[in-house]
């Protein structure tokens, strides 16, 4: 198996590593105290460099998933059998989410403007006062009905390009991906709520109930923030696991 796409950083290789890698350990039964392929193994598997591979077995190490004995190699950890369903820290489009769930969703684009920032989306933003954003406000639905109320805020610096010349219906990833701002990971917050009431008047949205909100500020590789976006998930449609160690 090799590792040698195109890429555009170091960072995104080491985390595509470390999944290889988890994928290995899978593949091969290795169980809780099994030891792991050693360091040259896996670099002529994977054809990459040790470096690199070093960098994997860390963030490996430090999410528990192996452990080191000094002189004897790294082991597979009992966190590294534990599965979850739907990861709630899985940093992924709302569209992959939604893919991976079972629904083949449509997205309908309520609104697109030009706004200037307000308190919570600079400071999310990290962007100076009176400064703009994109304010995108969408629906995703499966047939007639709404899953998620979704509304993203990007920095108008980073899409430059006239809004109306724009298929906002597409992925907004993919999007910042072709201005070179595509992120990677992200920082949130859940809460149990409901859909803001003047957005359930709007959108005719009275039976939404319950939702999941998820505050979600994404950051490219090197930390840059690109998104802030309030996902709104229709409670009855969606559930999230995690391990706890």
């Amino acid at each position: 198996m090799s590792l040698i796409t195109p890429l555009r950083d170091e960072r995104t290789l080491v985390l595509k590593l470390r999944d290889a890698i988890t994928a290995l350990i899978d593949e091969q039964g290795l169980k809780p105290g099994d030891q792991l392929p050693t360091e040259a193994e896996l670099t002529r598997k994977f054809q990459i460099s040790r470096p690199a591979l070093r960098e994997a077995l860390k963030l490996m190490e430090q999410d528990g998933a192996i452990y080191v004995k000094h002189g004897k190699g790294r082991f597979v950890s009992a966190a590294a059998a534990l599965q979850v369903e739907r990861p709630i820290t899985c940093f992924e489009s709302v569209t992959d989410m939604l893919h991976k769930s079972g629904y083949r969703p449509t997205n309908r684009v309520l609104s697109i403007s030009e706004e200037v920032a307000s308190d919570e989306v600079r400071e999310a933003l990290r962007l100076e006062q009176g400064a703009r954003v994109i304010r995108l406000e969408r629906l995703r639905m499966q047939g007639d009905e709404v899953l998620v109320y979704c509304l993203d805020y990007i920095p108008r610096s980073v899409i430059p390009d006239r809004l109306y010349d724009i298929d906002w219906s597409g992925s907004v990833l993919d999007l910042l991906e072709r201005h070179g701002s595509r992120p990677r990971m992200s920082t949130a917050v859940a809460t149990s709520t409901l859909l803001p009431n003047d957005v359930s008047e709007r959108n005719d949205l009275h039976d939404f109930g319950p939702a999941f909100l998820i505050t979600e500020t994404t950051f490219t590789p090197t930390g840059i923030p690109v998104i802030f976006a309030k996902d709104y998930h229709r409670g009855s449609r969606f559930s999230f696991s995690f391990v706890r160690k």
